[in-house]
């Protein structure tokens, strides 16, 4: 199997495709529901709000901190997680103009 020639395609494209893959697994979305619902940088309380283990939920914070949705930072033991809004806003954008796209409907399909 190649590589996946990502060079090909614009900026946009790619990093569409990085938020959807990061989006792409339920946990994330309940990760980022949770922390929006919270209104304030949590810390914590996801692997007993979730129901997974640490382990799980960390790889999933680190996909999520990754592409850049999430900031987190270190107080003592604990590392709390809040939404970088700008970010939030900014992928909010990008997926408005995406979906907003004109669809032209065939009578092919």
């Amino acid at each position: 199997m190649g590589t996946t020639k990502t060079d090909i395609y614009t900026d946009n494209h790619n990093r569409l495709a990085s938020l959807f893959k990061a989006l792409g697994h339920p946990a994330r979305i309940a990760i980022l529901q949770y922390i929006i619902s919270q209104k304030a940088c949590i810390c914590n309380d996801l692997v007993e709000e979730l129901g997974l283990a640490q382990a799980t939920i960390s790889q999933h914070l680190k996909e999520l901190k990754n592409i850049g949705i999430i900031q987190g930072s270190i107080e003592g033991k604990s590392v709390c997680y809040c939404i970088d809004e700008k970010i939030w806003r900014q992928f909010q954008k990008e997926l408005n103009t995406f979906f907003n796209q004109e669809v032209k409907i065939n009578q092919c399909c």
